[in-house]
């Protein structure tokens, strides 16, 4: 059987929480401000989350994971521990 080795590619990623909404929702080009709150959804224990338009369809971004804009220019939400197997810092 052949084995097979993902491509390092760099991608650009940020990672929701309250302290970077504004450009959270640049990158992604969803959300507001209204009376300078996130225009997002609360969950349990005053957890963010976003919905994030993908290929896929919408999908919800927790706070804490990371969205990454692919090399087409599309988005989508990632786990942060996911995340940070299978990505590394470019410096």
């Amino acid at each position: 059987m052949k084995k097979w080795r993902k491509k390092p590619i760099v991608i650009e990623a940020l990672q929701l929480n309250w302290g970077n909404w504004e450009e959270m929702c640049s990158f992604v080009g969803v959300g507001e401000l209204a009376n300078n709150k996130p225009e997002g959804k609360m969950l349990k224990d005053n957890k963010l989350s976003m919905d994030i338009p993908t290929l896929e369809g919408t999908m919800t971004a927790l706070e804490g994971d990371y969205i990454i804009k692919g090399t087409a220019g599309e988005f989508y939400p990632v786990n942060k521990d996911i995340f940070k197997e299978i990505y590394d810092e470019v410096k």
